[in-house]
């Protein structure tokens, strides 16, 4: 069981684990022992989440939101295969903390007077340096 917050809980049922072996250095070790972790989470049937964190999950996982509704989570940071299910775990849940936050509502505000009239005032400016830069005519 993982614990996201205080209301939320992951069971076991929800997470998979298979492990693969990892890239990258570790000399003959990376050839034989098996320590990276894929971490798979059934969020789409997950009876933990309601409905407005998934779609937030959704947008926030990103690649690793799979077609069927699962998030992949590939861990291969330490040659630890302990280690490595420890921090897939831990981002797992730092990605549903995320998720369970919602945005802000955005008040629309109008632009100040001032602000208007120095943007005005950019563009007029903006507009004589490049009539300026327009052919010469040689003075007979």
């Amino acid at each position: 069981m993982l614990r996201v917050s205080d209301t939320i809980t992951i069971q076991d049922w929800e997470l998979s684990e298979s492990f693969v072996r990892a890239q990258g250095p570790g000399g003959q070790n990376v050839n034989k022992v098996s320590s990276a972790v894929e971490l798979r989470f059934e969020a789409e049937r997950s009876p933990s989440l309601p409905d407005p964190v998934k779609r937030r999950l959704r947008t926030l996982a990103g690649r690793r939101w799979t077609s069927e509704g699962a998030i992949v989570l590939q861990v291969q940071d330490t040659r630890s295969q302990a280690r490595n299910r420890e921090i897939a775990r831990e981002r797992l849940a730092d990605l549903v903390r995320e998720a369970l936050v919602a945005p802000r509502k955005r008040i629309a505000t109008r632009p100040t007077l001032g602000s208007q009239r120095r943007r005005l005032a950019a563009k007029a400016t903006r507009g004589v340096v490049k009539s300026l830069r327009g052919r010469v005519e040689a003075e007979e």
